[in-house]
């Protein structure tokens, strides 16, 4: 049935992989928070932990695996690291993510956004 829509198109499999991948690694409060901070600018473990609210052993992890998954950047200078988004991609990424939970009708009552954060 598919097969005869001519504009029907499938990922690969590896490109499948690859985006769960990324969407399992984006699936944690901070890590959405520490790569939002990513986009703004530059920053290091301790300033990324205290805009996250987290702990900077935490926040080092997290940088870790985004790092591994190619969501996240390091540049040395001497003793520190200081991180960076990857590229554009996270930032749409991220907006969309974000911008779509600003739209969700969880019939959470209006004005109630103190309790349930976007």
């Amino acid at each position: 049935m598919h097969a005869s829509l001519p504009e029907f198109d499938m990922p690969t499999e590896e490109q499948v992989h690859l985006a769960a991948e990324s969407f399992r690694l984006l699936a944690d409060p901070t890590r959405i928070k520490v790569l939002w901070a990513l986009l703004q600018g530059e920053s290091s473990v301790a300033c990324l932990a205290e805009l996250a609210g987290a702990a900077p052993t935490a926040v080092s992890q997290h940088l870790a695996k985004l790092r591994l998954a190619g969501l996240v950047k390091g540049r040395r200078e001497g003793t520190f690291v200081y991180y960076s988004a990857a590229d554009n991609h996270v930032r749409g990424l991220l907006a969309q993510a974000l911008h779509h939970a600003e739209h969700v009708d969880r019939e959470i009552p209006a004005g109630d956004h103190a309790h349930h954060p976007a």
